[in-house]
């Protein structure tokens, strides 16, 4: 995903009934960089795409995670609920026609190099890619960075009140069922969801997926912003990827997937409310270079002191 070998969207979309205007670099509303200074209001200046700061984003996010971690961590577990839930989308899935994650999890645990790398890729590349997206939007389009930062931040809040109002087993811990936990049986390092770190996270949050949620952001994220073909098919290979991870190695259900691709929408739908645009509608290149207004008031209530 070099700036060599992928080129972007830079001209937002006309308005409706209107026509496209010929200059790409000029502001739209969205980006409240059209209108005086004097003239805007708070929401427009809140609004307005900015330059992202590293030390803030690296901060915000440090704090966001910890604190998503902490909140999923302290749902209680409430086991009973959470196995009794597990039965029953497992019923439901059987009248559905689709309930294969159990076949799906003894094949590819048959083929021991497949399930090892599987196990490996559920552990680790669901940090690593989401960052890796992360910082290639703030290094390449910063215009897009907050927009698209907010469609992440939203999925992953949403997604607390499905671990809190619906417990749920992952397949590898439910009662009375033949999945295989691939962790415990390859001594495979890593999974924080078996083994010995399974004590450090909440073994009852498995729906929605994040490792979809996430997965999905990064794919759609990749696959709207680059024009290069290779890049595109990777962006949208690699949650259906994750997809066939997360079921063979009985860490979820489809339906789990499914939860985690509407707390996705939603996130969408907030980032889309708040910018008036899609993220990757908005211009590469922020057109406002004044402080944010938190900033602002920060700088300006630690220069008094």
């Amino acid at each position: 995903m070099g700036e060599a070998s992928v080129k972007t969207l830079e001209t937002p979309p006309a308005p409706a009934g209107g026509t496209a205007s010929t200059d790409a670099s000029a502001p739209s509303a969205a980006e409240g960089g059209s209108r005086p200074e004097a003239d805007r209001t708070l929401l427009d200046r809140l609004r307005a795409a900015r330059r992202p700061r590293i030390w803030f984003e690296v901060l915000l996010i440090g704090i966001s995670y910890w604190t998503y971690s902490l909140i999923r961590n302290a749902v209680p577990e409430q086991k009973a609920a959470a196995l009794a839930n597990a039965d029953w989308i497992w019923s439901v899935e059987r009248g559905l026609g689709i309930a294969v994650e159990h076949s799906v999890n003894q094949a590819v645990n048959s083929v021991t190099w497949l399930v090892v790398g599987m196990n490996y890729y559920y552990a680790t590349l669901h940090f690593i890619v989401t960052i890796g997206v992360l910082v290639w939007i703030y290094r390449f389009h910063p215009g897009r960075y907050a927009a698209t930062r907010l469609v992440l931040f939203a999925t992953t809040g949403v997604a607390l009140l499905g671990y809190y109002f619906f417990p749920l087993a992952p397949p590898r811990l439910m009662n009375g069922q033949p999945f295989v936990d691939t962790v415990l049986v390859h001594h495979t390092w890593g999974s924080m969801a078996s083994g010995n770190l399974k004590h450090m996270s909440n073994q009852y949050a498995a729906m929605p997926s994040m490792h979809i949620g996430w997965s999905l952001w990064c794919g759609l994220t990749i696959f709207a912003v680059a024009s290069a073909p290779w890049a595109r098919i990777l962006g949208l290979l690699y949650p259906a990827a994750t997809l066939v991870v997360i079921v063979s190695t009985a860490n979820h259900f489809w339906l789990d997937a499914l939860g985690g691709m509407l707390c996705l929408a939603f996130g969408y739908t907030v980032s889309r409310t708040w910018y008036g645009a899609f993220p990757h509608h908005l211009p590469r290149t922020p057109q406002d270079t004044t402080p944010h207004p938190a900033t602002a008031a920060l700088l300006a209530r630690f220069g008094r002191a």
